[in-house]
């Protein structure tokens, strides 16, 4: 594979190019390596005149900047949330509330997401609390017996796509190593 600039004089498939592009790769990593040494220095001289590293206002505790902290924070996680929601959501809206959400992050932890039980629930309550989605997504499951749960997956995993044959709910299952 190559790669050819259309704005700079780099060709990767001529030996000039590629000798191009690696000077340009290695003063890149010489300039990363002197910000490193210099912030590094800068960090040890502050220390040696006494100086405290961090937010002052969070190392003291000030209501005020915890409080833009905290605000920071939710921002963060709302717009992630917001980011990946179109991935997942669908998801939950055809699996919820008939199915818990240890069964719904178990599908989706088979489709390539990483979620958790909890993590899930606080995703879509974050959603409802912003009115973004259906409130009735957080009402509660119907109670299931403990045998019911390979069932229960199997049931989600169909829910959440029709299209598979028997034998891909049975490969599902063995990545999700059930029996």
């Amino acid at each position: 594979m190559h790669f050819r600039s259309l704005r700079d004089p780099i060709d990767t498939t001529t030996p000039q190019g590629m000798f191009s592009l690696q000077v340009l790769g290695a003063v890149a990593q010489l300039e990363r390596s002197l910000i490193s040494e210099r912030t590094k220095a800068g960090i040890r001289a502050a220390k040696a005149r006494g100086k405290l590293s961090g937010n002052p206002g969070i190392r003291e505790r000030r209501p005020e900047t915890l409080a833009m902290m905290t605000a920071a924070q939710k921002a963060a996680y709302g717009a992630r949330i917001q980011a990946t929601a179109n991935q997942w959501l669908p998801t939950v809206k055809r699996m919820r509330p008939d199915h818990t959400w240890d069964d719904i992050a178990r599908v989706l932890k088979q489709r390539g997401h990483d979620w958790t039980p909890e993590r899930l629930r606080r995703a879509v309550r974050w959603l409802v609390t912003e009115h973004m989605t259906d409130p009735a997504l957080l009402r509660k499951s119907p109670p299931r017996l403990p045998e019911d749960r390979l069932m229960t997956l199997v049931t989600g995993i169909h829910t959440s796509n029709p299209e598979l044959t028997l034998r891909d709910i049975g490969a599902q299952l063995e990545k999700l190593h059930e029996r």
